[in-house]
């Protein structure tokens, strides 16, 4: 359904899938109200009817998908149809990350996480879009049409899992994969008014480039509508392999009675001030904590402006590392012609201040302790999840010239990469909205270890300011 006058999009009807949330349709398959095939059925129908306006879909695959449904599978979320971001491996897929430059073959295998992903009994329909190896905060390319915002198709989705919030928000599945090494569940679940939690690292399995890394900032995860949602999921991923060094975590089912010292930061590492729009949902959350009975209390920033040179440095690293090493990391067919301005500028950048990097490597290894010592006086902190409301497209195109795009996506994005550096866990809510209208996301972050935390003030929070609907 497309409305006119707002360009809004959306495929919630009349059937099988209804407006239910992923634990909705979980217990509509077990009681046999409906089949694993038919809410697989109504979910392609969805896709097929908004994907042509959303540019959500990077590679469908359906048919394997209802070939799959007819075989009942176990776990908390069976027969929930969801799609994979294509930067994580499913047998018998492509991973293209989202570049021009790669040429992939379809994998001989599933991911590690992937496994764990499966447990909880998803039918996968295939992979949803990201910008090229997600460097980006937007679902934006050089030459191809743009993911676009449900809420708003002249917006951004956010990035890099903006497909996967694009297909969550507009309905077509109630839960998708996604993943953060920056702020890339949390940034698309803001822009498109999702639940995103970027868990502790380890508390999932790690993505298949960890290993590689010198600081792991990759984690797994989902984008979904409902706390409970991404909640049963995290319990999924348990009930196939308890995180190991951490806190144990069962399913996390409402808010707690006791009351929290909360931390409030209003603006960023960056020094630029955060928006009007923004600015404004986070005070309104803080006012509604207290009315909770919560304190609140501002704090300072754990980290300074060294951090941020430090992450932007990494990021570099990585962009320099695909572009230069891209045959043996990517695909034997990778071409680094083809890649995007925005990957060929990270890596120049990279080369420039090559001679950076031990130290960058250690600041953020630092971040950690840092981190984790701000929780010593709180037990969670609030702040925006992005330095300004979701812009339109063209404002993050990769085709913008590199410095004055770079600048803005450092300020976009200046909130959420210190729970990636840290290894913390944090969480974006959507309890805002902009001055036109789109959502806006409010930021939670814990200690190491503190999901449950995070989900009992997002349940509490979910009851007293329910989550707008796109279909309203």
């Amino acid at each position: 359904m497309t409305n006119e006058m707002t360009t809004r999009v959306h495929a919630f009807g009349d059937d099988a899938l209804g407006d239910l949330d992923s634990v909705g349709v979980a217990a509509a398959v077990a009681a046999g109200d409906i089949s694993a095939r038919e809410a697989a059925e109504a979910a392609i129908a969805r896709a097929e009817l908004v994907n042509p306006s959303l540019n959500a879909i990077q590679r469908p695959d359906f048919e394997r998908a209802l070939t799959a449904s007819d075989t009942p599978s176990t776990g908390l979320l069976a027969g929930v149809p969801t799609f994979v971001k294509d930067n994580t491996d499913v047998a018998g897929l492509p991973s293209d990350q989202g570049s021009l430059a790669v040429k992939a073959r379809p994998a001989a295998s599933h991911a590690p996480f992937i496994e764990q992903l499966l447990s909880a009994g998803f039918t996968v329909l295939g992979k949803s879009t990201m910008p090229e190896f997600g460097f980006n905060a937007s679902t934006e390319y050089e030459t191809l049409p743009p993911t676009r915002n449900p809420w708003h198709t002249g917006y951004s989705a956010g990035a890099s899992s903006g497909g996967a919030a694009a297909l969550v928000a507009s309905g077509v599945v109630p839960i998708a994969h996604a993943n953060d090494g920056g702020g890339s569940i949390r940034i698309p679940a803001a822009a498109c008014g999702l639940v995103g939690l970027k868990p502790t690292r380890g508390r999932v399995v790690a993505a298949a480039e960890a290993a590689k890394l010198p600081v792991d900032i990759v984690s797994n995860g989902v984008v979904t509508r409902t706390v409970r949602d991404t909640a049963t999921f995290l319990a999924a991923t348990q009930a196939y392999r308890p995180a190991v060094g951490l806190p144990a975590l069962g399913l996390v089912e409402g808010g707690a009675d006791r009351r929290l010292r909360i931390g409030l930061i209003l603006d960023s590492v960056t020094g630029i001030p955060t928006d009007e729009d923004t600015r404004k949902a986070v005070l309104a959350v803080s006012d509604l904590l207290t009315a909770l009975g919560h304190d609140v209390v501002e704090v300072e920033l754990p980290v300074d402006r060294r951090f941020m040179e430090d992450f932007k440095h990494y990021w570099g690293m990585l962009a320099f590392s695909t572009q230069h090493f891209g045959r043996r990391v990517m695909s034997p067919d990778f071409d680094k012609t083809l890649t995007d301005p925005l990957t060929r500028g990270l890596a120049r950048r990279f080369v420039r201040q090559a001679w950076r990097t031990p130290a960058a490597i250690r600041g953020l290894k630092r971040s950690e302790q840092r981190y984790r010592a701000a929780f010593e006086d709180v037990d969670l902190v609030l702040s925006p999840t992005l330095g300004y409301a979701t812009p339109e497209l063209g404002h993050l195109s990769p085709a913008v010239d590199f410095p004055v795009m770079f600048d803005r996506l450092v300020q976009y994005a200046a909130f959420t990469p210190l729970n990636n550096a840290s290894g913390g866990p944090a969480i974006s809510l959507p309890l805002g909205r902009s001055s036109v209208d789109m959502p806006i996301g409010v930021h939670f972050s814990a200690d190491h270890g503190d999901e449950q935390t995070l989900l009992e003030i997002a349940y509490e929070l979910e009851a007293a300011q329910p989550f707008a609907r796109i279909q309203g």
